[in-house]
């Protein structure tokens, strides 16, 4: 009887938790579609989107600079932002998971310094590969961001065979900053391409379109399922290796799989975007400490919360100062840093009383 009244208590957490998640969801999409320097009313946002996707016409009451405000300018670039918002969340929960620590997400372990330089590399030298085409950006940020988390891990275990958490993380922050560094350095040496490296550092979803949207949602779908499909090896590795050996995981291939699928979306949010940090840190810890740690129903949680999150963020960024625009990044930064202050002093405070 018990058990079954602790099973009916989570059924009925996880089922507010969604519910909450996806009508803050729609809730920051509808907001983000509808204001800007034209307010679009809410009901030709939904007449609009409805007969683009069930294929009717467009009523004549609908003006067509709301259809074309709509359909070519705030859409593409609401989804474009929800899907690199969720991308980085969902990769930062599993991250944190895998190594047990709520301060690991992709852009402390270096794997979003490591996506940048690819990018960065294939607009310095404007390269586009025939058979790739618009994916060739997108392929280098992934390749070299799985490179960066093999090179981090290697080190790792070069200064300590254990691998202890503290020693990836920090050896994750020692490459970042060798690589922001390189990447300062192409900065130096360019030329033509100098504005267009630095709006991409800084973090955007302005003026993508659909392409864009396109690319993203590949290796979001990939990476994300193949997360999903190992949430329950993420619950066992999160009460650590050896135990998680004994319930007959395979620890390293699975750990391989988590950081490779993390890798490919990190290095797919930042092709599209630039480089956003933060997300990664903060949407899974904020989800983590409302609707608790079991991966199955946190991964996907993350995914909602993170992507209405990065379109709320995006809906600032481009309305705090209008007409200008604010790069994301400053915005999450902003947020990001005072909430890891937060998560260290916590942490600390708990490792003393540990003692």
């Amino acid at each position: 009887m018990r058990r079954l009244s602790i099973r009916t208590f989570l059924q009925s957490k996880y089922i507010v938790a969604y519910t909450v998640s996806i009508l803050f969801l729609i809730a920051a999409a509808i907001t983000a579609i509808s204001v800007g320097s034209v307010t679009v009313p809410v009901g030709d946002i939904v007449h609009v989107i409805a007969a683009h996707l069930f294929h009717f016409p467009v009523s004549d009451q609908v003006d067509p600079m709301y259809e074309n405000i709509i359909f070519q300018i705030r859409l593409p670039r609401v989804l474009l932002a929800g899907l690199v918002g969720a991308s980085l969340a969902i990769a930062g929960a599993a991250f944190q998971g895998l190594l047990r620590n709520p301060l690991a997400d992709p852009y402390i372990l270096g794997v979003s310094s490591g996506a940048s330089v690819g990018a960065v590399i294939t607009i310095f030298f404007n390269i586009s590969l025939p058979f790739l085409g618009l994916y060739t950006l997108p392929v280098f940020s992934i390749a070299t961001a799985l490179l960066t988390i093999l090179i981090v891990l290697f080190f790792a275990r070069k200064v300590e065979k254990t691998m202890r958490v503290e020693t990836i993380i920090l050896t994750g922050i020692i490459f970042s900053s060798f690589l922001g560094s390189f990447i300062s350095l192409m900065i130096a040496l360019t030329g033509d391409q100098l504005e267009a490296i630095i709006g991409w550092l800084l973090g955007s979803v302005s003026m993508r379109g659909w392409d864009y949207v396109g690319i993203i949602i590949p290796f979001f779908v990939i990476g994300a399922l193949l997360l999903m499909i190992n949430s329950k090896e993420l619950n066992a590795m999160s009460f650590g290796e050896e135990r998680a050996q004994h319930l007959g995981v395979d620890v390293q291939k699975r750990k391989l799989v988590i950081l490779a699928a993390g890798s490919i979306l990190t290095g797919a949010a930042v092709a599209v975007s630039g480089a956003i940090g933060f997300v990664g840190l903060v949407i899974p810890h904020l989800t983590r400490l409302l609707w608790g740690p079991d991966h199955v129903h946190l991964l996907p949680l993350s995914i909602i919360t993170g992507s209405g999150f990065l379109i709320l963020t995006d809906l600032v960024s481009r309305t705090i100062i209008s007409p200008r625009l604010l790069p994301i990044g400053v915005i999450t930064a902003l947020i990001g840093a005072p909430v890891f202050a937060m998560i260290l002093i916590k942490q600390r405070k708990g490792s003393r009383g540990g003692l």
